[in-house]
C-alpha cells in the first residue's frame, strides 16, 4: 500500500523560547507522534529573560545556571512528547552554512494590557530581535532543511499575544515557507472550518506531564496553570493549525 500524504509529512514546529512548544503545541505534537508523523522543535532562545517560579532553583547544585536549567526543562518535555528531534536556532543543523555557531537570547517583553504583551526596550544586541531577519531565516532553513521538513509551524501574525520573539519568528518562518516551498501553519486556539484540530485528550497524562517538566516557569495544579506573575489558564489538551501557505 502506498503512503498517503499525511503519512509522508515531517513537521517542523518553530517556537521562541522553553516551555512555548509544551504551552502552545503539546497536543499536536503528541498526536502527531500517535499518527506517525514525524514532529520536530527548533526553539530559539533559552528564555534568559523568563521569570522564575521561588525557590525553584534551590533545587539544583550551587552555580547552576538559568540557561542550563530551561535547557533541562526543555530536554524532559520534549521526551515526554514524543518529539522526534529538537536543536536550538544558531547552533548546527539548525545554523547556516558557512556561519559560526551563535546563541540568540530572549528578547524579553513587557505587558501592554493584562493579555497583550509588547517589546521590553532593553533588548541586547545578541537577542533575537536584534539579529538581521535573514540570518534568522536562513538558520531556519538550515534546519528545515537538515530534518527534510514538508510542514512548518509557528505562531500566527501577532505572535499569539505580541511577544517580539513570537512575532518575528512567524515572519521568519513565513519567509522560509515561502523559499523552501513547505506548507506553513500558524497556531489557533478555536476550532473553525479551515482549521485542522488536533485533539490530546486521550494522551492527557503526556501533556500533563510536560507541563511538570517546567517547574520554574508555572505550577500546575491538577488541569491548572499558574504562571509566575499569577496568571492562570487551563492545560490545554486541543490545539489547531490553520494553513497560511500553499
Amino acid at each position: 500500500m502506498s503512503e498517503t500524504p499525511a503519512a509522508r509529512s515531517v513537521y517542523l514546529l518553530v517556537h521562541a523560547h522553553p516551555d512555548d512548544e509544551t504551552l502552545a503545541t503539546a497536543a499536536v505534537l503528541v498526536v502527531l507522534r500517535a499518527q506517525g508523523r514525524p514532529g520536530y522543535v527548533l526553539t530559539a532562545t533559552r528564555g534568559e529573560q523568563g521569570e522564575v517560579v521561588a525557590g525553584t532553583l534551590d533545587r539544583y547544585p550551587s552555580g547552576t545556571t538559568l540557561t542550563a536549567v530551561r535547557e533541562a526543562e526543555l530536554a524532559a518535555a520534549t521526551a515526554v512528547l514524543g518529539v522526534q528531534g529538537h536543536a536550538y536556532l544558531g547552533q548546527p543543523p539548525a545554523r547556516a552554512a558557512g556561519r559560526q555557531p551563535r546563541i540568540y537570547q530572549d528578547s524579553g517583553m513587557r505587558w501592554v494590557t493584562p493579555t497583550q504583551a509588547g517589546p521590553s526596550g532593553d533588548a541586547g544586541p545578541q537577542a533575537l530581535t536584534s539579529a538581521p531577519p535573514e540570518e534568522v531565516a536562513a538558520d531556519i532553513a538550515a534546519y528545515a532543511a537538515a530534518v527534510g521538513a514538508t510542514d512548518l509551524v509557528s505562531y500566527d501574525a501577532d505572535g499569539g499575544y505580541g511577544h517580539p520573539d513570537h512575532v518575528l519568528l512567524h515572519q521568519a518562518t513565513a519567509v522560509v515557507a515561502d523559499r523552501l516551498g513547505l506548507r506553513f501553519w500558524v497556531i489557533e486556539s478555536e476550532p473553525g472550518e479551515a482549521v485542522e484540530w488536533y485533539d490530546a485528550a486521550a494522551y492527557r497524562s503526556a501533556v500533563a506531564a510536560a507541563h511538570r517538566a517546567y517547574a520554574t516557569q508555572f505550577t500546575v495544579d491538577g488541569d491548572t496553570i499558574t504562571h509566575v506573575g499569577g496568571q492562570q489558564q487551563p492545560v490545554v489538551v486541543a490545539t489547531g493549525l490553520r494553513q497560511v501557505r500553499r
